[in-house]
């Protein structure tokens, strides 16, 4: 296994697709269920390894920096009502001893590109993970699949990868190599990478989703980088000046979470998971 000592969170998004929920309430802090988004991406960072976590925020979402602070007044009060279930809920919003956790801003929207150049004052040495919370992927952890299948003599990205509707090619980073499928947790190479390519221009219908690995080089590519799609500096744009583009065929299942209809499946997703655990629980 590749471990990923640092994995980035961009976070600063202002969630207008939640809107009017995230006018008080950061996308990532939504329940899913009984869980808040950002947890399973805590979680899912800690398997691959992170000894470091870098959250590149915005001034006003200070409530991420709250939520992974401890609460020890409120622990002390369920543990002293012998409120246990809910005392290990809470404390599993820590950050264990020896991870870093560090906040850097971006105030204004200037793609993800920017987002991951924010943090690179602060990545311990290796290759970097690099996880959009909003993007839940649920079974296996995705970015220890990743960890594990990322070759540093022969891969410079490693990205997490799922076939689209062609209606939706536009919507994302699309491979340009063969779309057919792929057995889960193994990579295939690609000729180039193209960030939201009208339909009739797309290479294929295999995108990009939120689970990257990185090789250091991506910071230089980044500064490099000039604005792409949308005005702006395109995370996918570095990806592709690298060279070594791979995709990687997950094993779990995917939930936008970023629309109010994924966040609704994913929780229902989540549910029937905690309902069968305890239906095995109690045979």
């Amino acid at each position: 296994m590749t471990r990923l000592s640092t994995v980035i969170f961009p976070v600063a998004g202002l969630g207008t697709r939640m809107l009017p929920a995230t006018k008080v309430t950061p996308k990532e802090l939504l329940p899913v269920y009984d869980t808040p988004l950002l947890q399973f991406a805590l979680e899912e960072a800690l398997a691959a390894g992170a000894r470091r976590l870098v959250f590149v925020s915005h001034p006003e979402k200070a409530a991420i920096e709250d939520y992974l602070r401890p609460v020890p007044n409120l622990e002390s009060k369920l543990e002293a009502k012998g409120k246990h279930e809910l005392l290990d809920a809470v404390r599993a919003s820590r950050v264990p001893d020896g991870v870093d956790v560090v906040f850097v801003m971006q105030p204004e929207a200037l793609g993800l590109g920017h987002a991951v150049l924010c943090a690179a004052d602060h990545v311990l040495d290796g290759p970097v993970g690099v996880i959009l919370p909003d993007d839940l992927i649920l079974g296996r952890p995705a970015l220890r699949e990743m960890a594990d299948a990322f070759d540093k003599q022969t891969m410079t990205s490693l990205v997490a990868a799922q076939i689209v509707a062609s209606d939706r090619v536009s919507s994302y980073g699309i491979f340009d190599c063969d779309d057919g499928e792929f057995a889960p947790g193994t990579a295939r190479p690609a000729r180039a990478f193209v960030e939201k390519p009208a339909p009739g221009d797309a290479p294929s219908r295999l995108a990009a989703v939120g689970r990257y690995v990185l090789s250091p080089g991506i910071f230089d590519a980044l500064r490099a980088t000039e604005a792409g799609a949308g005005g702006e500096i395109q995370l996918t744009d570095a990806i592709a000046a690298m060279g070594g583009i791979h995709a990687f065929r997950f094993s779990g299942t995917r939930h936008d979470c970023g629309s109010k209809d994924g966040m609704v499946e994913a929780t229902l997703a989540v549910q029937k998971g905690r309902r069968s655990h305890l239906s095995v629980a109690a045979e």
